[in-house]
């Protein structure tokens, strides 16, 4: 069983989310990875990262897309487990399984953990929404633009480019 899923200590496991819900992840991973390795100013991660943000007991999730400052873990440094410190910037792909409840969730989890910046993407009504602490939900369509707020202050891209296949 994969031990990065865990919740309150409880471990999930995972499911595969399937070729689209890919095709997203690696369409924002590679948009965010684009901007910030030219700058060295952080890395972009995948699923493969375990994040530990809750303990006694532990959470541990798998963020789709994370975002982590070289303030906060220098370039060089090697991480062969989970990583207890919270992202800049998590983003979340919905799968079709998902409930607007477990969206809702999700994106209170990683707000409530102290991170600045939570993105969801909903391919199927092609949008974004930007989550930052104390701020109302910004809900972006198609013809906008996603940005990185002040975590990532120059980096944008059009919506419409993270659902193209």
């Amino acid at each position: 069983m994969n031990p990065w899923r865990i919740h309150s200590g409880v471990n999930f496991g995972t499911i595969p989310r399937g070729l689209t819900h890919g095709d997203y992840t690696m369409n924002l991973g590679s948009e965010l990875r684009s901007f910030i390795r030219p700058r060295r100013v952080g890395r972009v991660a995948g699923s493969d990262l375990g994040v530990l943000i809750e303990h006694d007991p532990n959470t541990i999730r798998e963020p789709d897309v994370a975002f982590i400052s070289t303030q906060k873990l220098p370039l060089e440094f090697q991480l062969p487990g989970s990583w207890e410190g919270v992202p800049d910037n998590v983003a979340e792909i919905v799968s079709p399984s998902d409930s607007p409840q477990e969206v809702i969730d999700r994106a209170r989890m990683w707000i409530r953990s102290w991170m600045p910046l939570f993105w969801t993407v909903d391919f199927e009504t092609q949008t974004t929404e930007f989550n930052c602490p104390n701020q109302p939900v910004l809900k972006l369509s198609d013809n906008e633009m996603q940005d990185g707020g002040q975590v990532l202050p120059s980096f944008s891209c059009p919506v419409r480019d993270l659902f193209e296949l």
